[in-house]
């Protein structure tokens, strides 16, 4: 398989922006099932499924807005919840396994939530994942209904893209810069010093460079 066989995807992947700004347009319920769907396809050890969205529409909003407030000891609501109509808040919702640990389910979580951006986005729609150290305090898991093996990741916001905004733009990723070989390969010679040229911090470039000197010496 080459790359021009999966271009199509790769262009969808390349083309993706967040959009801090979006229009009251929103998809249906009905699109939003195939979309979710679709995103329930991501690698997901033992198919435990440790994931759920919640649809935010209309007041769900201002109910958002109320417990962000609670949770930030303001006694006004948050106005963030309005900036989208709609949010789909993505919840981990971890199972119990003997094989699948919590960290891997809530991979399995955020995966989704990544591939859905993606799907919404590709789909025409401006998509924007927003966080804070409030999706995990007890007044925002209330509001969402969250069980006690449950944890939010956080919401998609999601809306029309407006013609005269721009997206967020993001600068071009080097794949050299994240993609290196095992230290010692006899493969990939002089591989780790591009790697300590790229971007990495003191403690990788500390890493990298005793990782080289291994690879050297097993190679001599």
């Amino acid at each position: 398989m080459t790359v021009t066989t999966v271009r199509p995807a790769l262009d969808a992947v390349r083309s993706r922006q967040s959009w801090s700004k979006v229009t009251d347009a929103a998809p249906t319920r009905d699109e939003l099932i195939e979309l979710v769907s679709a995103a329930g396809r991501v690698a997901d050890h033992s198919s435990l499924r440790p994931w759920r969205v919640i649809e935010l529409r209309g007041n769900d909003r201002r109910t958002l807005g109320r417990a962000i407030a609670k949770a930030e000891k303001d006694d006004k609501p948050s106005t963030k919840p309005l900036r989208a109509p709609l949010l789909l808040a993505v919840v981990a919702s971890y199972k119990k396994s003997d094989k699948v640990p919590r960290w891997e389910q809530e991979a399995v979580a955020s995966g989704v939530a990544h591939v859905l951006s993606l799907l919404l986005d590709e789909a025409g729609w401006g998509v924007l994942w927003r966080t804070g150290h409030y999706t995990r305090s007890k007044a925002v898991a209330k509001a969402h209904g969250l069980a006690a093996n449950e944890e939010l990741l956080g919401w998609l916001y999601v809306g029309g893209k407006p013609e005269r905004s721009r997206p967020s733009r993001r600068k071009p990723v080097d794949g050299r810069a994240h993609l290196g070989r095992m230290p010692g390969s006899p493969d990939a010679p002089g591989e780790l010093t591009e790697w300590r040229g790229a971007g990495l911090g003191k403690k990788a470039k500390k890493a990298a460079k005793k990782a080289e000197k291994a690879a050297k010496n097993a190679r001599s």
